[in-house]
């Protein structure tokens, strides 16, 4: 099996459904004749043309309304935000336009569309382009959120949101576009809203998604060498969420620790504390733990921009800490 970079996944995605579809179109800032800005859609515009490689203006709220209309009218639009820090500017049509269209027309205009880009900490953005914004697209009602972690994940799930009927938000990470993996040659989807076990255990449940798996596989093989079995959970799809996986694996573990590279108030795994406290109570034998963000602005130093972050060293304590150890 072949083994390819993050944004080679996620372009073999895209130029498998531009392929497949001529309803498909990709449109973003430096898209087209940069090939875009981390290079994930190198060389699409020669293969497909302007038409359907579309470089716009830096006009988040302009394009992003421009991709909502085309897919009113039978497009099938992907839209690229160079980051989620700049979907802030576009965050009013996400909101009252493609979340809301489907349940404002009683079911008769469908918008599908898939909104994608880099979100989450990088390295050396400082405040305000080193954000997460999870919390933001899980708490409307409407779109669907994705988070692979993975190659694999990554082009399977890019290519089932491109086909979904649906507004999806697809968060990459920055810091993943070099991660590589294994990716079949032959077509697949990877469907939205099922979580993976990423790696059975029995002592302490570890749920995250997107880049900070990468740490909690790390801190899981380091509480194994201490003898402690962690059962890790990639969530995968945030809306719709996999709840019935992770109320299996907390029920089993009776111990539970989120990581959520956010800040920690009303954040997605704030929300994700309390589904798991409510719904397997009775099963847990200590409080949900939650490594998260520190509750400030992104530091520019990189030692104080490393320290506010989740890390392998933070999973490790706060399983610690609900087994007791």
């Amino acid at each position: 099996m072949p083994v390819i970079a993050f944004r080679q996944a996620l372009r073999d995605a895209m130029d498998e459904e531009l392929a497949r579809d001529q309803n498909v179109i990709l449109m973003g800032e430096e898209v087209a004749q940069y090939n875009g800005a981390y290079k994930v859609s190198q060389g699409l515009l020669d293969k497909y043309g302007p038409d359907r490689i579309i470089d716009t203006p830096i006009t988040e709220e302009g394009f992003t309304g421009a991709g909502i209309g085309a897919a009113l009218v039978g497009l099938r639009p992907i839209v690229e935000w160079m980051t989620l820090n700049f979907s802030a500017q576009a965050f009013d049509q996400v909101l009252n336009n493609a979340a809301k269209m489907l349940s404002m027309s009683g079911g008769q205009l469908k918008v599908p569309i898939v909104f994608r880009g880099p979100n989450g900490p990088a390295e050396y953005l400082s405040g305000q382009h080193s954000q997460s914004f999870q919390a933001f697209y899980t708490h409307i009602p409407g779109i669907k959120v994705v988070a692979p972690s993975t190659p694999y994940d990554a082009k399977g799930m890019l290519k089932s949101a491109v086909r979904d009927d649906n507004p999806v938000v697809f968060l990459e990470t920055e810091m993943m576009y070099g991660l590589k993996g294994e990716v079949p040659e032959e077509e697949y989807l990877v469907p939205l809203g099922k979580a993976e076990i990423k790696r059975a255990g029995e002592a302490v449940t570890l749920i995250s998604f997107s880049r900070p798996m990468q740490m909690i596989l790390e801190a899981a093989d380091v509480l194994e060498k201490e003898g402690y079995s962690a059962e890790v959970i990639d969530l995968r799809s945030l809306r719709p969420l996999d709840e019935e996986a992770v109320y299996s694996s907390v029920v089993k573990t009776n111990r539970c620790v989120i990581v959520d590279n956010d800040w920690p108030t009303a954040s997605f795994g704030s929300y994700l504390g309390w589904l798991i406290s409510k719904n397997c109570f009775d099963s847990l034998d200590a409080p949900v733990e939650m490594v998260a963000m520190e509750d400030v602005p992104m530091p520019y130093n990189h030692a104080l921009e490393l320290a506010v972050q989740p890390s392998v060293e933070k999973i490790v304590a706060a399983a610690k800490r609900v087994m007791y150890v």
